[in-house]
């Protein structure tokens, strides 16, 4: 199993003039520490589950960006994207220059978004649910020509592209990774299957996972699709640290069921320091489960 970190908490001591630097050291830490994943929200507003709306947020492929330059192994992404945060055609130009200036390190994490107050404090439309899962589906289908050699035209219900062009190209090959979030049985788990390469799945408890894992695999059956080709990722909502033996139990559990990877989140106010000590307590013992 592997770790990867998930950072998503910017109120920090120092305040803003600190968080370039917080976030860097993290992003290090985590790459030196053989975690193989680096991701951030993408909100324009801090989650009220978290904090309030006015607490910090960076948006998330500048950031990303910035890390690209002070990484060297580790893939990083967002946790993810909002489809109704970009144009598609613009959401997979913007991931291949993260691709392109990473060499090749670059997610697509992406989902049908969910928090309105952003959408209608700053002015961004909000469909409903119905048609924000239309979008997504067009936004992957789009996405996938782009990193094709199918430079045509593009005719969806919602998106109308003339040209599918994309120079240069991603390094990832054959494009970068596409990963989906969230555990919709129906439409969500329904497009791992049918244009993802990984899912990411909350997990509250191992039996709701193994029935999530169980549901993509039967999408995967209808899809004709190997579902060892899809990389099962996880995120968990305490601290590891809290009882480093008690999560690594956790996680043999999961990876029973066919968890590949785990996120975590720094906790505390030195998030490069919490990275540091739990990937040395982890990521080896980790690499050993399942």
């Amino acid at each position: 199993m592997q770790l990867a970190i998930h950072f998503s908490n910017f109120t920090l001591p120092g305040g803003t003039p600190s968080l370039a630097s917080a976030l860097s050291e993290s992003a290090v830490a985590a790459d030196e520490g053989g975690c193989s994943q680096f991701t951030l929200m993408d909100h324009w507003f801090q989650m009220e589950s978290l904090a309030t709306s006015f607490d910090p947020m960076l948006e998330g492929y500048t950031s990303l960006g910035f890390l690209a330059g002070r990484t060297e192994r580790i893939t990083l992404g967002l946790l993810v994207t909002g489809v109704t945060y970009r144009y598609p055609g613009l959401l997979a130009k913007t991931v291949t220059t993260l691709d392109v200036l990473s060499g090749g390190r670059a997610l697509l994490g992406i989902g049908a978004a969910w928090y309105e107050r952003e959408h209608l404090g700053l002015g961004v439309p909000f469909p409903p649910t119905a048609e924000r899962f239309e979008r997504l589906e067009e936004t992957l289908q789009i996405c996938n020509q782009m990193w094709s050699d199918d430079d045509g035209p593009y005719e969806g219900a919602h998106y109308r592209l003339a040209e599918t062009i994309c120079s240069p190209r991603p390094i990832s090959a054959p494009k970068p990774r596409i990963m989906i979030g969230g555990s919709g049985e129906k439409k969500t788990l329904r497009f791992v299957a049918k244009y993802a390469d990984a899912c990411n799945l909350f997990a509250p408890d191992q039996e709701t996972v193994a029935h999530k894992v169980g549901v993509l695999k039967g999408h995967c059956e209808a899809e004709s699709r190997d579902p060892s080709e899809i990389e099962n990722t996880i995120i968990i909502g305490y601290d590891p640290l809290d009882d480093v033996d008690k999560f690594l139990t956790d996680m043999e559990g999961y990876a029973k069921i066919g968890i590949d990877t785990v996120c975590v989140g720094p906790a505390g106010g030195d998030p490069a320091r919490w990275v540091t000590e739990v990937t040395e307590k982890t990521v080896g013992r980790l690499a050993d489960v399942g």
